[in-house]
């Protein structure tokens, strides 16, 4: 019996030890033709980023793995994993697994909200030039721009496609070969309403309690970075509000409606009173305002948020909208572990519109608008992901040149809320963003049907009330929205 025994082991030593040489020799293999040379790639399993992965499931919800199984576990690099002839449907590459389909960042088939003619792709560090170099030529693409990102710790590119191929094609061929790489998404400024001119009273004032929250505070000092379009700082109402600016663009900076009015929210200390009036601003520009409409790219904002989280943003405004977007994901993560608190309008293209980003990334907090009456303002997103509201509708704001104006938006009920989030941070620097959201929704006013709901999320913004709230209860963040339309929003 023990010599069967000791026979039937020495059997399945020589097994494993045959099997183990070829499985590393495979993987030298595949390391040799120049992929990244670490030792995770002969460990196998993994996924493409991270070893756990932004995203997995469905192409557009977060958790789980990027790639499945496989000689992966290197992200972001290059790993070359393939080895046969079979070719891609589409022609661009070796054939994907239906799992690799699922996950890639590979545009949505009617998502039209990206750059026709460019990818953006995420290399390690160490990746030489010389292999960059070789990047380009195989892949035919024609280098635009890079930079390292000190919230990844990566470096990003964006390359344009120089022929006709689509950004589809290639994305799949990159990541054929492990590579992380994705649209460079088109994202909007939210304040595109119809605008009228007029000295209408500042009546959010009242409604986010406001004037008894500045007797305990007016968030001083507090760095708050406004992720948009140019500021006009000479304006009346911004005087010695901003702190520093970073230009993420390379036209000429102009000052812009959007950018304007979404600061003097914040921080306006003339004609108008903003909601946290001594903060200070980190004017960061990512959109282009030239146009018919401000837009902005993924790889500029991801130069914004960067720079912002480097110079020491406390609060950052993202009042604009887009697609999902992989990389802005990743960022928004690295900047929510920072402790930086992240606000996002929720959007105005309705109760139809599916969710826009960055405010329906779980790690911000997503604001909606309302008008004087307390109804939702007609054009706001809907969702289970929305915190709290402000309001959006008929808001006075400041313009560039010393100018005024009445418009409407889920933009400005962000920068409201960013305000307030600046008043609690000046009161509580220990307040995580975790903290900060808890409190904001167990202290909101309840509006709709009761409870958290995906219209106001859980209801009207009260800055008085989030001040004086030492702690928040655990439960206040989590309640599943209620799914009923209130009968009193427009």
């Amino acid at each position: 019996m023990r010599l069967r025994r000791n026979r039937l082991l020495a059997i399945v030593a020589m097994t494993a030890s045959v099997l183990l040489a070829a499985g590393a020799a495979s993987a030298q293999k595949v390391l040799s033709r120049g992929g990244s040379q670490s030792i995770n790639a002969v460990r196998g399993g993994g996924d493409g980023y991270h070893g756990g992965g932004y995203s997995g499931g469905n192409r557009n919800g977060w958790g789980g793995g990027y790639f499945s199984g496989g000689l992966t576990g290197i992200a972001p690099g290059v790993v070359q994993t393939f080895e046969g002839g079979d070719i891609d449907d589409d022609g661009s590459g070796p054939r994907r697994s239906r799992q690799a389909r699922r996950n890639s960042n590979a545009p949505a088939a009617n998502e039209r909200r990206l750059v026709p003619d460019e990818v953006v792709v995420e290399l390690a560090n160490s990746v030489s030039p010389q292999r960059i170099e070789a990047l380009l030529r195989r892949y035919r693409l024609t280098p635009i721009e890079s930079q390292t990102f000190q919230l990844s710790g990566t470096t990003w590119y964006r390359w344009r496609i120089p022929d006709r191929r689509s950004v589809t094609s290639v994305v799949h061929a990159l990541e054929a070969e492990r590579i992380v790489a994705q649209p460079n998404y088109v994202f909007a400024l939210q304040a595109d309403a119809p605008k009228t001119e007029g000295d209408a009273a500042q009546y959010e004032l009242a409604k986010l309690h406001l004037p008894q929250a500045h007797m305990l505070t007016k968030g001083d000092g507090v760095l708050v970075a406004v992720i948009d379009s140019g500021i006009d700082a000479a304006h009346p109402e911004l005087t010695g509000a901003v702190a520093q600016s970073y230009d993420a663009l390379s036209s000429p900076m102009t000052p812009h409606k959007h950018g304007t009015a979404i600061a003097g929210i914040i921080v306006a200390h003339g004609k108008l009173m903003g909601s946290a009036p001594a903060a200070r601003i980190l004017a960061v520009r990512a959109f282009d305002g030239s146009g018919a409409s401000a837009q902005g790219t993924t790889f500029n904002i991801l130069k914004a948020l960067d720079w912002a989280a480097a110079h020491g943003a406390q609060v950052v405004n993202m009042s604009f909208a887009g697609p999902p977007d992989p990389a802005l994901h990743r960022s928004i993560v690295a900047a929510h572990k920072k402790g930086i608190v992240l606000v996002a309008a929720a959007g105005n293209a309705g109760a139809q519109s599916p969710p826009l980003y960055p405010a329906a990334d779980p790690d911000v907090i997503a604001v909606t608008a309302t008008d004087a009456d307390d109804k939702l303002f007609a054009q706001s997103n809907r969702g289970r992901h929305i915190a709290v509201a402000a309001p959006g509708a008929q808001i006075l704001v400041a313009i560039p040149d010393g100018g005024y104006e009445v418009s409407s938006g889920t933009s400005y009920s962000a920068a409201e809320v960013s305000g307030i989030v600046a008043l609690m941070l000046e009161r509580r620097h220990d307040l995580s963003p975790d903290k900060v959201r808890d409190i904001l929704l167990a202290t909101a006013k309840d509006l709709g049907p009761k409870g958290r709901d995906v219209m106001f999320g859980a209801g009207l913004a009260d800055a008085y009330a989030a001040l004086l709230a030492e702690t928040a209860p655990l439960t206040a963040a989590t309640p599943r929205p209620v799914e009923r339309v209130s009968t009193g929003a427009r």
